[in-house]
């Protein structure tokens, strides 16, 4: 990685132990996604908690959801466009195209529905002004069966669209920026209560870290998966070298006592973002679980044909 010192930390295949816990010489390798933040405000925390719910619903991977997003975090009213509460989301998906295709389903169901919300874009600035843009009120207006209204603020055009509580506020657009995907660690205990307690732990950390979220339920997922299958039709199968069950059937990476993983999946707006998250996590669930049932760490990888973007554990916690 560009940003890391290759020569930190200890040598390729030394021992690295953070409160007893083995991290394993190894790396996660992560993938190019595009991205957006997205604003959601309400008159109060409730409605936009409901709205921001439902809009990340059935957002966990792109391998069958197409886009994976989640909340970044909640927003004070003075960090609001229209200074009333919110929640910021960051989405990722494959290709642009299909971002701007789910976002709007999913912006048109969930958000344009919940009572009192409005949308806005996340990314502002001037950094923005030449990338590419997805739609947003640009395609939601036409809701509004003609009664819909157009206004431009500091350059930026927003849509008075009417519904049954009043208007709906929509901004035309949103920046569509280059995102990282499929950053991640493994968490290896030697049960599945010590696996859970270090996997929240983690979660708890990576949390207040802007730019980045964990889509799966909780921010963790026990069904780690691998590239192929013996069925054709599947393009990702269950990461048996890390099932516990199939330790006798298969090429196992788990040692003896080693009976239960979870794996935590990081998507960022920037390498940096990512390690942030890594470095946080795991010295996180380290201190917290390292003599409590965690016995090691270890991330998902393809022996670099996945993707440009490798998170090698020992740099990151050196």
């Amino acid at each position: 990685m560009s940003d890391l010192n290759p020569s930190a930390g200890p040598s390729p295949g030394e021992t690295l132990l953070i409160n007893g816990v083995r991290i394993e010489p190894t790396f996660a390798e992560a993938f190019d996604m595009k991205a957006t933040r997205i604003i959601i405000t309400a008159n109060d925390e409730i409605w936009a908690e409901h709205a921001a719910s439902a809009m990340s619903g059935f957002g966990t991977s792109v391998i069958d959801c197409k886009l994976e997003i989640d909340v970044e975090t909640p927003l004070w009213p003075k960090q609001t466009p229209d200074g009333r509460p919110g929640i910021a989301l960051l989405a990722f998906a494959m290709s642009g195209d299909e971002l701007e295709k789910q976002i709007v389903r999913r912006a048109g169901q969930c958000v344009l529905t919940c009572p009192t919300t409005a949308l806005f874009a996340g990314l502002e600035g001037p950094q923005y002004a030449d990338e590419k843009r997805i739609g947003l009120g640009k395609s939601l207006r036409y809701f509004g069966d003609g009664h819909q209204i157009s206004k431009v603020i500091d350059g930026k055009r927003f849509w008075r669209i009417p519904v049954m509580d009043g208007e709906f506020i929509c901004q035309h657009d949103a920046p569509r920026v280059s995102g990282i995907g499929g950053g991640n660690f493994l968490l290896i205990a030697k049960d599945i209560d010590a696996a859970s307690r270090a996997a929240r732990a983690a979660m708890a950390a990576i949390e207040p870290i802007p730019g980045v979220i964990a889509p799966f339920p909780g921010g963790v997922t026990r069904s780690g998966s691998k590239i192929g299958s013996k069925y054709p039709s599947l393009v990702a199968s269950t990461n048996d070298a890390y099932c516990p069950t199939l330790r006798g059937v298969t090429e196992s990476k788990l040692r003896d006592g080693e009976n239960a993983v979870l794996e935590i999946v990081l998507d960022g707006l920037t390498e940096q973002s990512i390690c942030a998250a890594m470095r946080a996590g795991i010295q996180s669930a380290c201190d917290c679980c390292g003599e409590h049932g965690l016995i090691a760490v270890s991330a998902g990888n393809y022996g670099g044909k996945l993707g440009r973007h490798h998170f090698h554990l020992h740099e990151i916690l050196a």
